[in-house]
């Protein structure tokens, strides 16, 4: 269990809009306050340095860059992949076409394609069919495919590795590159026993996030070829995410991936026990699988039901209509849960009666 101060702690409320929101752990912030730093930009910070290299080591790549955000490395995928007026393809759901604000279009220039898909993932059939090859100038040729694990609109699903691969495996037929947004990719790795080396190794790029479910404050990383990782640096620069003593920032990252990667289990576990407790309370219904540390709830009306929650001291948010979000993550322990399960069952009741 990780340690918070004690009052400070019971006066907050539960917060389940997301695994985002979580604050650093004292152990954490010690790490931070005593991080050695030097000048990132120059390469000289040896925390960075320290981050880049596991988290290569991690994926079985040759190189990573650190980035502030999962977007800004998604983003940077795309930039050192694409050119301009090219077509990625990718789910109809992924993060990176729904929920980060269009910056393929505006910044890297680049089109989509979407392809449906159950709970985000994509099947190698439904891609071939989708690829614009050959060399016809009047057609924007795809260049990249990008796939999400675990998936955010999917409930937390994970890309079914057979799936997986196959998608790969059909991009590099065509002489394709292929991306993984992995913001998530420790969540399916603790509930599979797939490592992420695995999984990387069927992808050109895949980027991770430290600062959901791992529980650091801030950033995110891109692994790839040493090739690849030395142009996205370039592109950092330009886009401003260029940090400096970012060694405070990096060492809870590393931090994170040395403490908090295996209990990430708990947050599966009390996804799964948040469920079951709700599933016969009438008018909540579950309109996916919730195999990680997200559930999705479907209520009969949103804004009253969160309302409600927010008055007993739970917050959660709506991605879709009538149907709320709740995300499990190291600042929600078994108190928690049961405080969060109480209340979904009193909400139901008010606004049943």
């Amino acid at each position: 269990m990780v340690q918070r101060n004690g009052a400070a702690q019971r006066e907050m409320p539960v917060d389940l809009r997301s695994d985002t929101v979580t604050r650093p752990t004292d152990a954490m912030r010690a790490a931070m306050a005593e991080a050695a730093v030097g000048d990132d930009v120059f390469g000289e910070d040896p925390n960075v340095n320290a981050l880049q290299e596991r988290a290569a080591e991690i994926t079985g790549k040759e190189a990573a860059i650190y980035t502030p955000s999962g977007s800004m490395a998604n983003l940077l995928a795309m930039l050192t992949q694409c050119a301009p007026g090219d077509t990625v393809l990718l789910s109809e759901d992924a993060h990176i076409f729904t929920f980060e604000t269009g910056s393929i279009a505006r910044i890297a220039n680049v089109m989509t394609k979407t392809v449906p898909g159950e709970y985000g993932a994509m099947t190698p059939e439904a891609v071939a069919q989708r690829l614009v090859l050959g060399e016809n100038d009047h057609i924007s040729r795809t260049t990249l495919v990008a796939m999400e694990n675990t998936t955010n609109r999917g409930g937390g699903a994970i890309y079914p590795h057979e799936a997986f691969k196959g998608v790969a495996e059909v991009a590099r037929e065509n002489g394709l590159r292929v991306h993984c947004d992995g913001a998530r990719i420790f969540n399916a790795v603790v509930e599979t026993g797939i490592s992420a080396a695995e999984y990387a190794r069927h992808v050109d790029t895949l980027s991770f996030c430290f600062s959901k479910g791992l529980g650091a404050p801030i950033g995110s990383v891109l692994t790839g070829d040493s090739a690849t990782i030395r142009r996205a640096r370039r592109f950092r620069k330009m886009l401003g995410g260029g940090m400096r003593q970012a060694g405070v920032a990096a060492s809870a990252a590393l931090y994170a991936l040395e403490h908090h990667v295996e209990r990430l289990r708990e947050d599966h576990k009390r996804a799964r026990s948040f469920r079951e407790a709700l599933t016969d309370t009438p008018s909540l219904s579950f309109p996916m699988p919730s195999p990680t540390n997200m559930v999705y709830v479907r209520v009969p009306d949103t804004e009253a039901f969160i309302a409600r929650l927010r008055e007993q001291g739970v917050l959660v948010m709506a991605p879709v209509a009538n149907t709320i979000r709740v995300v499990f993550h190291l600042d929600v322990d078994d108190a928690g849960l049961e405080r969060a399960i109480d209340a979904f069952k009193t909400a139901a009741g008010e606004l049943a009666a």
